[in-house]
């Protein structure tokens, strides 16, 4: 079985790039049309929040122990402030934190396990690519996320998400047994317990399978796609209760 893929720093860069590029061409189209898989969000939603997500992740590269109030990002465009330029200059200002930094460098992040800047440059990469279809699913013009980045997107998200975050799912969480998600060569294996949501990446047995493209498979995670998108088999309380337990630690 193949490793799960890691991209080099230069490539989330470039996805980052790429993807927000795609979102300004597209939002000053209409920026009050509704993004389908995000009720009551529209593409300006889109756009301020990934700019304030830009935001708050330069502050945490320069904070040593991270943002501590409101005050310290920006979190939009003030009145009569145009959200596209906006919106670029927040991208402006994350690329040159990062360019400027090396990926080693330490960097406060939500993640205890992983304090550098290297965890910035994968999350970003990751965040503008979901956002970026929620704003081309508007104009009904999606394209898929690239397959590298779809599949280290799938290990970002069962990871760092569900496994580290599954305390947000509160002392008795959904589901029980063992979840494999597959695409192509590539599995991970989660076993869900009342508290916990432990991360295999060797193969074995499974109570339940997700398999589908890489992403397609990717934006199910992320609750961007539904159940027909991929290939659901195995035991559906337990495939219930692993949305379930998605559907809080990727809000």
């Amino acid at each position: 079985m193949a490793a799960p893929t890691t991209l080099s720093p230069d490539d989330y860069l470039a996805a980052v790039r790429s993807d927000a590029a795609r979102m300004l061409e597209l939002a000053p189209d209409d920026l009050s049309a509704p993004v389908p898989a995000c009720p009551g969000w529209t593409v300006g939603d889109a756009l301020v929040h990934t700019g304030s997500v830009y935001s708050h992740k330069v502050a945490c590269m320069r904070l040593p122990e991270g943002p501590s109030s409101e005050a310290d990002w920006d979190h939009g465009p003030v009145e009569g402030q145009d959200t596209g330029q906006w919106f670029q200059e927040r991208f402006d200002e994350l690329v040159a934190e990062l360019a400027s930094r090396e990926p080693d460098a330490s960097s406060y992040t939500w993640h205890d396990d992983h304090r550098t800047v290297a965890f910035w440059y994968r999350r970003m990469a990751q965040e503008t690519a979901v956002h970026r279809i929620d704003v081309e699913s508007a104009f009904d013009a999606v394209t898929p996320v690239d397959h590298e980045l779809a599949v280290d997107g799938i290990d970002e998200v069962l990871d760092w998400f569900l496994a580290y975050q599954n305390e947000d799912v509160g002392p008795d969480g959904p589901g029980r047994g063992t979840v494999a998600v597959r695409t192509g060569d590539h599995m991970w294996r989660t076993t869900l317990t009342a508290d916990e949501a432990q991360l295999s990446r060797e193969p074995g047995p499974a109570d339940a399978v997700v398999s589908g493209e890489p992403s397609e498979l990717l934006l199910w995670l992320w609750g961007r796609r539904p159940d027909t998108a991929v290939t659901l088999e195995g035991d559906k309380d337990l495939l219930r209760g692993f949305r379930d337990r998605l559907r809080v630690v990727t809000q």
